[in-house]
């Protein structure tokens, strides 16, 4: 582990901070830190910058409740910058969006990567739009009853597929089952982190029961 006096602050006593969601892998923003923040955000657990604007220590949340709960913390080659992963509690841009970077500048449709977040916004936008022939939207005009048929066929196929020991089969099935459950997601208005959120607080009492058996 390095040691903060091994980290290289500029001139101004400053260390550049990428933050990046721990679920998503995706950067939320880019702050700063002065020796104190970064004190202060390892002894709390929770990110703390220094603002330049209002030249005062910023602690993420403090007046939002939108808390980045740190994961780790780690320096570049050179020891002059820093990545934050963080657990937030919400949005990390001031206007309320999920990430301060929303403003496509170049994007290449053949490198595009696949993620559980896009697949979200399109089946949400098939609600919503209501593309003709779509067989989201299809679902979603026939309502949760539907949706639900379709979550409970998906699930039989699941078991079929496993229990014949079919792993090529039981990946195309739980695939179609992921679908059906996301759709059935949107529909009731539920979203990845309230998932995510529920898994790491089980992730965390089973954390603790694990403790509690190793000192018994």
């Amino acid at each position: 582990m390095l040691k903060i006096d091994e980290l290289k602050f500029d001139d101004k006593g400053l260390i550049p901070a990428v933050v990046v969601d721990s679920a998503t892998k995706k950067v939320l923003t880019v702050a700063y830190m002065n020796r104190e923040s970064l004190e202060i955000s390892i002894k709390e657990g929770t990110t703390c910058f220094w603002s330049r604007s209002r030249q005062e220590l910023w602690r993420k949340g403090e007046t939002s409740g939108n808390k980045q709960h740190i994961v780790s913390i780690t320096a570049d080659c050179d020891k002059d910058a820093l990545t934050v992963v963080v657990r937030k509690d919400g949005p990390a841009c001031h206007l309320g969006t999920d990430s301060c970077f929303n403003y496509p500048v170049y994007e290449n449709e053949n490198e595009g990567e696949f993620s559980l977040e896009a697949l979200m916004k399109v089946i949400e936008g098939r609600k919503i739009e209501k593309k003709e022939g779509s067989y989201t939207t299809y679902l979603f005009e026939k309502g949760i009853d539907k949706i639900l048929k379709k979550v409970g066929e998906e699930c039989t196929e699941v078991i079929i597929a496993g229990k014949a020991d079919d792993k090529a089969e039981t990946i195309y099935e739980i695939s179609d089952l992921v679908y059906h459950v996301m759709v059935l997601m949107i529909e009731m208005g539920i979203s990845l982190d309230d998932i995510r959120n529920e898994l790491a607080s089980r992730h965390v009492i089973d954390h603790k029961v694990k403790q509690e058996k190793m000192t018994k």
